[in-house]
């Protein structure tokens, strides 16, 4: 049986990753580092996610017409995303800069490149059954989604900035919600190690804690999180049920070094519920 039909409007960047023994503080050089570069991207990190846990995922983005594209889209392709509303322009492929220490923190600084060029007037939503966004790309085009969204749209709510359009859906970490507007409805909270809330017109209504795993490397881990919420939602589970589901693939990603190919698979994350 098919999965439900999801459109992601966000972003894609190659990840260049540098493994420390340990973060460097202010103005501090660290040393003995290993680097690769490697697929990554919010937009692009919870299409993939949302496709290996089973839904039909398109995906409208924008990359450059550089060397980096092969190594962006590797893992879409794989995945079985749809990238026919790719864009293609004259400028750099996005790139995050990621550091990762041995306990598997991490330091990201995002320069976005292509995914700025990513304008409201490409935004095109076919039939589909919910709008998922990030805010890695322009807010207009944020805002152009979330009115184009037929029925449901989800918002992971990162990085943060304002203002941004409400959203059926919000997905925050605890830092991010201090962002959030009066009028925000449902919100999904993650709050680390300690698992996720859902909160409804202000009152938690639901709690989830992740399994306890080995952490390798935290990048990826929200939005295979946000990924899975979203699935579920779709797929008539109820939210309580969503959340736990999230949580646990939250705490799979962190097992694998690397974002796209930590995502866990649904079989995977049942296999924990």
């Amino acid at each position: 049986m098919p999965g439900p039909r999801l459109t992601v409007v966000g972003s894609i960047n190659v990840d260049l990753v540098a493994r420390v023994e340990r973060l460097p503080r202010p103005g501090e050089t660290v040393t003995d580092a290993t680097f690769t570069h490697i697929p990554g991207g919010k937009g692009a990190n919870q299409a993939v996610a949302a496709a290996r846990l089973g839904a039909q995922v398109e995906l409208i983005a924008c990359v450059g017409n550089d060397d980096l594209v092969g190594v962006a889209l590797t893992e879409l392709h794989v995945a079985g995303v749809n990238l026919d509303k790719l864009k293609h322009v004259d400028v750099s492929t996005g790139v995050a800069l990621i550091d990762v220490d041995a306990h598997g923190e991490n330091a990201i600084v995002v320069a976005p490149g292509a995914n700025a060029e990513l304008k409201p007037d490409d935004v095109h939503i076919d039939d589909t059954d919910a709008v998922l966004c990030q805010l890695e790309i322009p807010l207009e085009t944020v805002e152009r989604a979330s009115e184009l969204a037929p029925d449901r749209f989800f918002l992971n709510a990162a990085p943060a900035r304002t203002p941004f359009p409400a959203a059926d859906v919000t997905i925050v970490n605890k830092y991010e919600v201090e962002a959030l507007p009066e009028r925000a409805g449902v919100v999904v909270m993650t709050l680390g190690h300690e698992g996720a809330v859902l909160i409804e017109d202000g009152k938690e209504v639901a709690r989830a804690t992740p399994p306890r795993v080995d952490v390798v490397d935290g990048t990826g881990a929200g939005d295979a999180f946000t990924a899975c919420y979203v699935v579920s939602i779709l797929e008539g589970r109820t939210p309580e049920e969503s959340l736990r589901r999230a949580t646990i693939a939250g705490a799979l990603a962190v097992t694998k070094f690397g974002a796209q190919a930590s995502m866990p698979t649904a079989d995977e994350v049942d296999a924990l519920l």
